[in-house]
């Protein structure tokens, strides 16, 4: 399909189906094949059209790269627990005593610490404090809140990020941004007037901190974790499966170097990670976490744990992650097939004729959570929004980059994390309720309400804006 067009009011429907059933079956992975098998019949491509789809979906490099995170993560995870790393880092943390305040600071203190990579954040961060988030009594909802609600709007809001240097990309050629360097200071200058990703990193420390309690779903959630011990509710389905869960300590009677199975690998995943950003300007997460892995799978032979035993733990925790790749996996196959019935140009031919002067930062971030809620894909409502209404901004603006162009430039970015963390078909909002081993579809529910305070406060502010340009 063509820049432009699209099928009408027929595009938004596989999506739609999708996060409609989502919510009322509680089954994300049937809620999306269903979703897929009615789209292709929708695009007129017929039964045949269903495998099709999933090869162009899945068969290629983007698709390749989340897989083998995916695995190497859930192989790493697995080794921790089997070393007793994790065991024992629950253990160090519990021996300080924190109250459940504290718990929930910290996880919102790594969080922030790991911005670098909103997929690592949304991992790392979640299986890491889920042990000690456990014990405080934390349901795992809050957890998996915390975690998501920390990564993208991190990852946005730091200019050297993966996610600052896709934005800036797309700002070169605009108006008077002529090269690189000025998209750069172009995407700085517009950080402050990203509300959302802001108000919703506060947010997550005024409700950790206890300032600001907790409302809606996630009020019920943190009362059954705290007066029934329930992390989570009868019935749910986490995203990380008893294969990966139940692991326990190979050495049941000797507690292993923290510092070597743990610290090391953790430092190696970072160190990569930034290292690579500096020196080739990408950042290596997959290749990060596979590092990790054969660096601790070295280590366990080296203390006395059997090959066998290693390899036997490596395939429980690709196990363990095996509910995520699936949704993630029929997550691609809705947005591809998105992207073939032209669900964002819809939306933009319906949003677009609203755009006046005053009007363009609110109208920028309504459309950019739409595509995004709809498509899963902050960085594909990125490329797709700010090439069209960033340039009209600046066309409004007589030419210049004024508030109002740098407020447009925001929206954009803070709206396509809002959608994001309203969405079930979300990467981030997926891999968070893997890491907190939460049901996705309990996650999502409990963190809209918090993510819609956030874009309530944004409204009110990019309508002053428009005023006052």
């Amino acid at each position: 399909m063509e820049i432009g067009e699209h099928m009408g009011f027929l595009s938004i429907l596989p999506p739609a189906i999708a996060i409609a059933l989502a919510f009322w079956t509680r089954d994300t992975i049937i809620s999306l094949f269903a979703a897929c098998f009615i789209g292709v019949l929708l695009a007129g491509k017929g039964i045949l059209g269903f495998p099709e789809l999933l090869t162009n979906a899945l068969g290629n490099g983007d698709f390749a790269w989340i897989f083998l995170l995916e695995l190497f993560i859930g192989i790493l995870i697995a080794f921790f627990q089997r070393t007793g790393s994790m065991k024992a880092f629950t253990t160090y943390v519990e021996k300080r005593k924190l109250s459940r305040k504290r718990v929930q600071l910290l996880t919102w203190f790594m969080g922030m610490f790991v911005f670098y990579s909103d997929y690592f954040s949304s991992l790392f961060v979640g299986s890491t404090m889920r042990g000690v988030s456990d014990k405080a009594r934390i349901s795992r909802e809050k957890l998996a809140y915390i975690t998501d609600s920390t990564s993208a709007p991190m990852s946005i809001l730091v200019p050297i990020t993966a996610w600052g240097v896709f934005v800036s990309g797309l700002l070169v050629g605009i108006g008077p941004i002529k090269d690189n360097s000025e998209a750069f200071s172009v995407f700085i200058q517009s950080i402050p007037f990203n509300f959302y990703a802001i108000i919703t990193i506060v947010l997550v420390g005024l409700i950790a901190s206890g300032i600001v309690k907790d409302f809606g779903p996630m009020k019920k959630a943190e009362k059954r974790a705290t007066e029934e011990g329930k992390l989570i509710r009868d019935g749910a389905k986490p995203l990380i499966s008893e294969e990966l869960t139940d692991i326990q300590p190979y050495h049941k009677n000797k507690v292993l170097s923290l510092k070597l199975n743990f610290l090391v690998p953790v430092l190696i995943i970072i160190t990569i990670a930034i290292g690579t950003y500096i020196a080739i300007d990408s950042v290596k997460t997959m290749e990060a976490f596979l590092a990790a892995v054969v660096f601790l799978g070295i280590v366990m032979r080296l203390q006395g744990i059997p090959l066998p035993d290693i390899m036997d733990t490596a395939l429980n925790g690709i196990k363990g992650v095996m509910p995520a790749v699936m949704i993630l996996a029929f997550a691609y196959a809705i947005n591809t097939l998105s992207r073939e019935m032209g669900t964002a140009n819809y939306i933009l031919d319906v949003t677009q004729s609203w755009m006046t002067p005053m009007l363009i930062p609110l109208i920028a971030f309504f459309a950019a959570a739409i595509v995004s809620f709809a498509t899963g894909s902050s960085w594909g409502t990125y490329g797709i929004l700010i090439p069209i209404a960033v340039p009209l901004a600046v066309v409004m603006a007589g030419g210049d980059i004024n508030t109002s162009v740098l407020a447009t430039i925001a929206a954009i970015a803070g709206g396509g994390v809002f959608g994001d963390h309203c969405s079930p078909l979300s990467d981030t909002t997926i891999l968070s309720s893997t890491g907190a081993a939460s049901d996705h579809i309990d996650h999502v529910k409990t963190q809209v309400p918090y993510a819609l305070v956030g874009a309530g406060i944004c409204i009110i502010l990019y309508l002053f804006i428009g005023f006052i340009t």
